[in-house]
C-alpha cells in the first residue's frame, strides 16, 4: 500500500510540473504575440535628443530624424518616417515620428537615426536606438557628441606631429636675402619631409616664426607667428591646412584672445612660403 501511495503522489507532481510548464510557454508566447501586436498596430515612435559635452550646436545647425528599418532584407531602403528641422533646433529636442501600422515588419529590426550637422561640424550617435519590434518600445531617447571638424582634426593631427620631431632627423640651412635673414631646421622620417621650422628675421619690420607640415611632399599646415622680433611675445598666429589638392580647409587668425578667419589671399602667401622653403631645404633628398 505505501509503494502505491508514493507512486500516486510522483505522478501528482509530475502533473503539475506539465501544467506549470504549459503555463510558462503559454505566457512566453502570449507575450511575443502581444509584442508583435502592438508593433503592428503602432503609428507612431517618439523621443528626446539630446547633446552631450560643452560643444552646442548653433541656431543654424539642421537636424534630420529618420525611422529606418536597418534588416539586412531592406539595406538602401527608403526611411518609414522622416522628419527635418532647417535650424533653430533647441536641446533636449523633443520629436515624434508618424507612420502607417501596415508599413511595419513585426520581423524586422527599426531603429530611430538623428543626424546633426552644424556647418562642417556633426554630431554622431554612439548608441543605436532600437524601436518598435524585437521586443523595443516606441520610445527612444538619444544622445548626440560632436565629431571634430576637419580642421579641428588637422590642428590635432599636425600637434601630434610636432611632439615627435625630436625623435628625427634633422639638418639645417641659411640664407640671406636682400631684406630679410632666414634660417630652418629640417625634420624628416625615413628620408621624407614632415616638418620644416623657418625662422625670418626682417629687422625692424619684424620676425616670423612658421612650422610647415608636409604630406607626401605637398603642403599640409602651417602655423606662423609674427612678432616685433624674435624674443618678442607673438602679435598674431595664423593657421591653415589644406588638402592633398590645394583647397583650404584650416583658416584661422589668431591676435591676442580674439580668433577670426584668415584672409584667402593670407592663406594663399603661406602655401607659398611652404614651397619656397622646401624646395630651399632640399624637399626629400636625405641630408
Amino acid at each position: 500500500m505505501r509503494k502505491m501511495v508514493l507512486s500516486v503522489t510522483s505522478m501528482a507532481v509530475l502533473a503539475l510540473t506539465g501544467c506549470g510548464s504549459s503555463t510558462s510557454s503559454q505566457t512566453e508566447q502570449g507575450a511575443a504575440s502581444a509584442s508583435s501586436t502592438a508593433a503592428a498596430t503602432a503609428s507612431s515612435v517618439s523621443g528626446t535628443i539630446a547633446v552631450r559635452g560643452t560643444v552646442q550646436p548653433s541656431p543654424n545647425a539642421q537636424l534630420v530624424i529618420n525611422l529606418v528599418d536597418v534588416s539586412s532584407t531592406q539595406a538602401g531602403a527608403a526611411p518609414v518616417a522622416s522628419k527635418t528641422v532647417a535650424s533653430g533646433a533647441t536641446f533636449p529636442y523633443s520629436f515624434q515620428l508618424t507612420f502607417k501600422p501596415g508599413e511595419i515588419n513585426s520581423a524586422d529590426l527599426y531603429v530611430v537615426k538623428a543626424i546633426l550637422t552644424d556647418g562642417a561640424r556633426h554630431y554622431a550617435m554612439p548608441i543605436q536606438a532600437p524601436v518598435l519590434t524585437k521586443g523595443n518600445k516606441n520610445q527612444a531617447s538619444i544622445e548626440l557628441v560632436a565629431e571634430q571638424t576637419p580642421a579641428e582634426k588637422d590642428l590635432a593631427d599636425f600637434t601630434g606631429l610636432i611632439k615627435q620631431i625630436g625623435g628625427m632627423k634633422v639638418s639645417s640651412g641659411t640664407k640671406l636675402d636682400p631684406n630679410a635673414s632666414r634660417g630652418w631646421q629640417v625634420f624628416r622620417q625615413n628620408g621624407e619631409t614632415k616638418v620644416i621650422r623657418e625662422l625670418v628675421d626682417y629687422g625692424d619690420k619684424g620676425f616670423t616664426s612658421t612650422d610647415f607640415a608636409y604630406r607626401n611632399g605637398a603642403p599640409w599646415v602651417a602655423v606662423q607667428q609674427r612678432k616685433a622680433n624674435k624674443d618678442a611675445a607673438p602679435s598674431s598666429i595664423d593657421r591653415v591646412s589644406w588638402t592633398e589638392n590645394g583647397m583650404v580647409v584650416l583658416h584661422e587668425q589668431q591676435a591676442g584672445s580674439k580668433t577670426g578667419d584668415l584672409g584667402s589671399d593670407d592663406a594663399s602667401s603661406l602655401r607659398q612660403q611652404a614651397e619656397t622653403i622646401y624646395g630651399l631645404a632640399g624637399g626629400n633628398k636625405k641630408k
